[in-house]
């Protein structure tokens, strides 16, 4: 059933991406007068087509999912001498350079479109999400250097107001790359509640992360963790370690052999990697502390062991719901497409000069997953998944590699700067070479899926 959940998610998700794509195309082609003949979702043989339209356009779907194309009526690729006066005017390479910019460049925008429809559409509705409250910070860590200790709710991040904590890792994220420091506002907590006469602001430093540190959970690597709710027991359930020592709903963990237990997630965590040892706590029952000793279970699942005591322990953390009006809502969806892009396009010239690796690149196989895994999530996870998507494969298609859009584009401004077409020998060259980029392309990215499906 994952399977096939995550099947359906990556076939739809592609279909909307290339459908969007290629409508732009079409769309702006129609507009500019050009013909089109073909519109297919897929590439290779085609499996399924019906015309209809004044032009009668070809509708189809072909074998091979992975794309889609707009055919239309191009000297190029068809014999046009028998065709009338009327349909030569609407040959694509007969239109002004402007009009075919306009139509190769409507494939990538409308991606772009999309997502910042989604955006906004999730902002105007409203986003449940953790607050940017802090966990213990350790340590040793740069954002304990900076005088975070846990507690504290971050407010903004370079005078940017930040609600949700999506949104601080982001600019945190974009700051690191920048190599630039992060100023924080923070509210400080008094008894685990945010105190507004507690504000400041500190400085955290984010020179000190590697490439790899950024390819990874870069947040540990600071410091900075979401906080959880303090360790506070649920059900107990019936004939299990905690039954048996005593453990009640309610009680508060203090201490666990000694160590004091900060939140919920820490004393699970420990409960997981003491299987079959003795855990002396010390809590707090109706405002009167106690002791007790636990030995957790230990149990086995999907080739895993771990340790478990049967108790339910709370590990959501402080929720709100960033809603904004619909127009600061577009502003917002704009802003964050762009800053997408921008990011996007910093670590593909990263991987050029090897300061990020090239595993990053993904495939198919990899966003087939991540599809499943965000359609499992909920229907928030998956659209915004949709609309990174979508922003990637805008920014992928403008790229100056001939065959994709971008490469065409760079043809077109060529022929604007020289004032005729580059010559048609270049183009069958730049054309193969453009093949072979691709496909060396494909090939890292199919190995890297590989690679994270045997790990």
């Amino acid at each position: 059933m994952t399977l096939l959940q995550t099947l359906i998610a990556f076939v739809v998700a592609l279909g909307v991406l290339i459908v969007v794509h290629e409508l732009g195309h079409y769309w702006v082609a129609r507009w500019c007068g050009v013909k089109v003949l073909r519109f297919s979702v897929g590439m290779g043989k085609i499996v399924y087509s019906r015309r209809f339209g004044p032009d009668q356009t070809e509708w189809a779907i072909s074998a091979l999912p992975l794309g889609g194309y707009v055919k239309m009526l191009d000297a190029r690729e068809q014999d046009v001498n028998a065709l009338s006066a009327e349909d030569l005017k609407r040959e694509f390479t007969r239109q002004s350079v402007w009009k075919r910019i306009a139509i190769v460049a409507a494939g990538p925008l409308a991606n772009f479109i999309l997502a910042i429809a989604v955006f906004a559409c999730l902002y105007s509705y409203g986003i449940p999400e953790p607050t940017p409250r802090l966990r213990a910070v350790p340590e040793n860590t740069a954002a304990y250097q900076a005088g975070l200790r846990g507690g504290e709710l971050i407010t903004a991040v370079n005078g940017e107001p930040v609600t949700i904590w999506s949104d601080m890792r982001w600019k945190l994220l974009q700051l690191a790359i920048d190599k630039v420091p992060a100023r924080l506002d923070i509210q400080r907590s008094t008894n685990g509640v945010s105190d507004r006469s507690q504000v400041g602001v500190i400085t955290l430093e984010l020179d000190g992360l590697s490439t790899s540190d950024l390819e990874s959970d870069f947040l540990q690597k600071l410091g900075v963790d979401l906080a959880r709710p303090k360790p506070v027991l649920g059900k107990i359930l019936p004939d299990g370690p905690a039954m048996r020592a005593g453990l009640q709903e309610g009680d508060l963990v203090l201490e666990v052999n000694g160590s004091r237990i900060d939140d919920g997630l820490a004393f699970v965590e420990l409960v997981r990697v003491s299987a079959g040892k003795t855990l002396n706590i010390v809590g707090r029952r109706d405002q009167q502390e106690f002791a007790t000793m636990v030995i957790p279970d230990l149990v086995t699942k999907n080739g895993k062991s771990f340790g478990r005591v049967m108790v339910e322990v709370p590990l959501v953390p402080e929720m709100t719901i960033a809603s904004d009006p619909p127009l600061a809502a577009l502003g917002k969806g704009v802003k964050r497409t762009w800053d997408t892009s921008v990011l996007t396009l910093k670590m593909l010239g990263r991987m050029l000069i090897g300061e990020v690796s090239w595993k990053n690149i993904t495939g198919p196989i990899t966003i087939a997953d991540y599809a499943g895994q965000t359609a499992r999530i909920g229907l928030i996870s998956y659209l915004t998944f949709i609309a990174f998507i979508s922003i990637s494969l805008g920014v992928m298609n403008l790229l100056p590699i001939p065959v994709l859009d971008g490469g065409l584009l760079l043809y077109y401004s060529l022929e604007i700067l020289t004032g005729r077409p580059i010559p048609e020998r270049f183009g069958e060259i730049a054309q193969r070479a453009g093949v072979g980029i691709l496909m060396t392309l494909m090939a890292i990215a199919v190995f890297n899926d590989i690679v994270r499906l045997m790990s």
